[in-house]
């Protein structure tokens, strides 16, 4: 029912789409997990036709891919380290026959932006920055690769080609090169739908 209503265009509050999660994850979602209503808004900027490939960078439970790929036609990557969440995301997908979705078991440092049309990125890297922030003990986090990470997305994003959209939440624009023009803002100045320029 969750998704069906996505695909109708339905609004779903985010209380019944966590209900998709065991309770730990649940927990976090006000902290770490995108909003059903800002990942639709995100998810109808980037789509700019049918089967665009979006990436989400640092996909965590995988609620904005899902999101997405429920309300639109694009096809959703989403990348993450943790590979319990990984796993966690991909039955979610499976069980509910969600196809245009894939999550990927990986660093975002070991993949190149190539290979998609347009970008999300919900400042997975903060976590780095203190243990309050952190969403369990699974991996190592350094203040340090905060500033590696975003410096790497930086970089890849300078690669891609004009006419190539980002939308970013809760970033301190760290990772956006020279190039892209803010073409929106949402949410108080959290949310920013942008475009590369030049």
């Amino acid at each position: 029912m969750i998704f069906k209503n996505l695909q109708l265009k339905i609004d779903i509050e985010d209380t019944l789409f966590n209900t998709l999660y065991p309770l730990p994850i649940k927990k976090l979602s006000e902290c770490h997990w995108t909003p059903v209503e800002v990942a639709k808004l995100a998810a109808d900027y980037l789509v700019v036709k049918p089967k665009c490939k979006i990436l989400d960078i640092g996909s965590g439970a995988g609620k904005f891919c899902l999101v997405g790929a429920a309300s639109t036609h694009g096809l959703f990557y989403g990348v993450e380290q943790r590979e319990g969440l990984v796993k966690l995301s991909q039955r979610i997908a499976k069980t509910h026959h969600i196809k245009n979705v894939e999550f990927i078991h990986s660093n975002i440092t070991k993949i190149s932006f190539s290979q998609y049309d347009s970008f999300y990125f919900y400042n997975s890297f903060y976590e780095n920055m203190g243990n309050f922030f952190a969403i369990d003990t699974a991996i190592p986090l350094k203040e340090k690769l905060y500033f590696t990470y975003s410096e790497y997305v930086k970089n890849q994003l300078k690669k891609t080609p004009v006419g190539t959209r980002l939308v970013t939440y809760w970033s301190d624009w760290l990772e956006i090169p020279e190039g892209f023009d803010l073409e929106l803002t949402a949410f108080d100045g959290k949310l920013n739908f942008w475009e590369k320029k030049f």
